[in-house]
């Protein structure tokens, strides 16, 4: 933590889950711009951020709006004079099988979710990350390394994440801005509960094996220390790591191992 100390710092989709747990664990001496749909939810992770000695200011933000992204970045360099930091964490998912999805444009919808906010945010924002030598983070999943069945839309918005980053990585080097792409695997919040189902309506259910999950906790422990030591990039779990490792050479054997981490009752389609 000693390297991140007096930065202002961007997270999108704060008001629960990993961005309100690591905008509270970022406070301590640090300015803090949450951002995320409920103004309401925002104040109330807003007062443990001031509680653990963290400056903050709440944006209400509906990252799938270009105009409303840009309006995050506008204010946040006006309530703090500048931005170091950004951590594009607002995300959607959805359990369905790509046959039984009746409406194609839910891929639409987790895009802008997922991909364009990072898109408008960081293009919005980088003549300030620029000028401070700042940290560009985006929290993607294993997700976008690796196919899960019953997760096309997710996989596909997740390897855009993954393919933007690694290509503006590149782009900005010599500059002193650093792109940490964080990739969890399977951890213990609502997300996939609140993700569609393949009427694009709120799923309710995981559709993954929750037992094992990373704790919230642990998970933002993680991202921090990745975002101190400015890492190219984190996979979290060392089982994830090893699969990546793996996947060259026993592809098959890895796509077994994506298809068995379905719930056997809400999975479906197992045996397919």
């Amino acid at each position: 933590m000693t390297s991140i100390q007096d930065k202002v710092i961007v997270i999108t989709g704060s008001s629960e889950g990993i961005g309100a747990a690591l905008a509270i664990k970022l406070a301590p001496g640090n300015k803090l711009v949450l951002a995320a749909r409920r103004m309401d939810k925002l104040q109330e992770v807003a007062k443990q951020v001031q509680a653990a000695g963290g400056q903050v200011h709440c944006v209400a933000c509906d990252v799938t709006e270009q105009a409303q992204c840009e309006n995050l970045v506008e204010e946040s360099v006006k309530v703090f004079g500048g931005i170091d930091m950004v951590v594009n964490n607002a995300g959607v998912s959805m359990h369905a099988w790509f046959e039984d999805i009746t409406d194609l444009g839910t891929f639409e919808r987790l895009f802008r979710v997922n991909v364009m906010s990072m898109v408008w945010i960081t293009h919005k924002a980088l003549p300030y990350i620029k000028k401070a030598k700042g940290l560009i983070v985006g929290v993607s999943s294993l997700a976008g390394k690796t196919g899960v069945p019953a997760r096309t839309t997710y996989c596909t918005s997740k390897f855009a994440m993954s393919g933007f980053m690694e290509a503006l990585r590149i782009e900005l080097m010599g500059t002193g801005v650093d792109v940490c792409a964080i990739f969890p695997g399977v951890v213990d919040t609502e997300i996939r509960r609140n993700g569609l189902n393949p009427n694009g309506e709120r799923a309710g259910v995981s559709g993954l094996r929750e037992k094992g999950a990373m704790t919230v906790e642990q998970c933002v422990n993680e991202i921090v220390d990745a975002m101190a030591e400015r890492k190219r990039e984190w996979v979290m779990t060392a089982k994830g790591r090893l699969g990546l490792k793996l996947k060259p050479f026993v592809p098959a054997v890895i796509d077994k191992m994506a298809k068995d981490a379905l719930d056997d009752e809400h999975g479906g389609k197992k045996s397919a």
